[in-house]
């Protein structure tokens, strides 16, 4: 591997970019999550990380023509206000070619990360849960990828978001938003009293501790009480970036507590609540703007449409069970991983290794040795690397366990797989150490 792994990953994103006629998807999606969690990993898992995110994006890029490169506007003075405007009505109206030559005339007028962020949130959150939230998913992927690479590039790498943003199914449309509960009016009235709560909890900030008693409501049965009380607690101080990391643990624990009776594809109806939120929550880490706040009650809706999921919820595993020795745990979980509808027990050792004293980086670091042994599925990638990204904030609090819970709950799920890409990753490391793999003994 590279002793700078930037550089490979910044060669995926420029060929991904390229030659993808979708735009920005699941291949660069994967190719930045296994960036991301490069930090988490063994350094002998490091490589192999890479390698899933680079075959993500050749696969996804196999066979496509290249991309026309879009030019800015010629000779344009338009100031950045103007710009943001028409690319919002540009992806109103589906005009993909025009949104991209506002965005590249945007980055050639010398507008900034946060402004180009902005843009591109704004325009994101103008409809509901954009394609069960992987749009603002893929927005906020391809700014931590751009991150990475000290924003090289940008002006190739950003143009590929438009596609998705400006085709993506909106949630307004959909009859599960609509009825029997209008959950768009909900939000709508909801949204016209943002700038007053916000202004009223200001004073208020830095005092708020009520996320056990939102978190229970949110996990309810009342659409309305679920907007009331998240502006209840904008109004009480809770700032922004709470509200999204408490939205983001209710949309984890629909995970954790998933029974394991409903159909197999429900665990993705679980995840995409989860992995949006988290991305709201990012987002506004980044830019803590009153039109991106408006994507944290589409991702506490979301979560409430997929109620259903925990009827009746799974237990979560208790403090009480401990161990004396918690390593010896950390050496079943392969074991465990090997077998199917092994979700409950990984929960179990999970919780029981964090609650006996074990170390979350030794944890996090083995569950993603065995997500990377499986064939690539990209929602368990993101899953993973959400959930390690919520968990790195909380800390090793009983949400931070419940998250990890989460995810390993998530990855025993979708384990074990038929593991063909493990066995060509080692197949060419073998090569590329030098073994003679091909030739006859003796």
């Amino acid at each position: 591997m590279s002793a700078n792994p930037a550089e490979p990953f910044l060669i995926g994103l420029k060929f991904g970019t390229r030659y993808n006629k979708a735009g920005w998807s699941t291949g660069l999606t994967i190719h930045t999550c296994m960036m991301n969690l490069l930090p988490y990993l063994d350094a002998q898992d490091k490589a192999c990380a890479l390698f899933h995110g680079l075959s993500a994006v050749a696969n996804d890029s196999a066979g496509a023509p290249p991309e026309f490169v879009v030019h800015p506007l010629p000779n344009s003075t338009v100031d950045f206000a103007t710009l943001k405007s028409w690319f919002r009505q540009f992806i109103q109206v589906r005009d993909t070619e025009a949104a991209q030559r506002c965005l590249v005339s945007a980055l050639a007028c010398g507008a900034n990360r946060e402004q180009i962020a902005d843009m591109l949130f704004c325009a994101a959150t103008d409809h509901r849960y954009l394609d069960v939230g992987h749009t603002l998913d893929f927005i906020n992927k391809a700014l931590e990828a751009l991150d990475a690479v000290d924003w090289q590039a940008a002006e190739s790498i950003l143009p590929s978001l438009i596609p998705g943003l400006a085709n993506a199914d909106r949630m307004e449309e959909s009859n599960s938003w609509r009825y029997p509960v209008d959950l768009v009016a909900i939000c709508d009235l909801a949204f016209e009293q943002l700038p007053t709560v916000l202004s009223q909890g200001k004073p208020r900030q830095e005092t708020w501790s009520n996320g056990d008693e939102l978190v229970s409501i949110l996990l309810g049965e009342d659409p309305q009480a679920i907007a009331d009380s998240l502006l209840d607690a904008l109004q009480s101080g809770c700032t922004p970036e709470q509200l999204a990391s408490i939205v983001t643990y209710a949309a984890a624990l629909r995970v954790a507590r998933f029974n394991t009776n409903n159909d197999f594809g429900d665990w993705n109806s679980a995840h995409h609540p989860f992995t949006f939120a988290n991305a709201v929550h990012q987002a506004l880490r980044r830019v803590p703007t009153v039109e991106l706040l408006k994507a944290v009650f589409d991702a506490a809706m979301s979560v409430y449409l997929n109620r259903f999921l925990n009827v009746p919820p799974a237990r979560l595993p208790q403090a009480k069970d401990t161990v004396e020795n918690p390593e010896e745990l950390l050496i079943q979980l392969p074991d465990l991983l090997n077998r199917q509808q092994q979700v409950n027990q990984t929960g179990q050792l999970v919780t029981t290794y964090l609650y006996s004293g074990g170390s979350p980086e030794k944890l996090m670091a083995v569950l993603l040795k065995m997500m990377l042994r499986e064939n690539r599925d990209f929602h368990v990638i993101q899953e993973i690397e959400a959930a390690f990204r919520q968990y790195s904030l909380l800390g090793n609090t009983e949400a931070g366990i419940h998250i990890l819970v989460a995810a390993s709950r998530y990855l025993a799920a979708h384990s074990p797989t038929m593991r063909s890409q493990e066995q060509t990753y080692q197949i060419a490391h073998r090569l590329h150490q030098g073994d003679r793999l091909f030739e006859e003994e003796g």
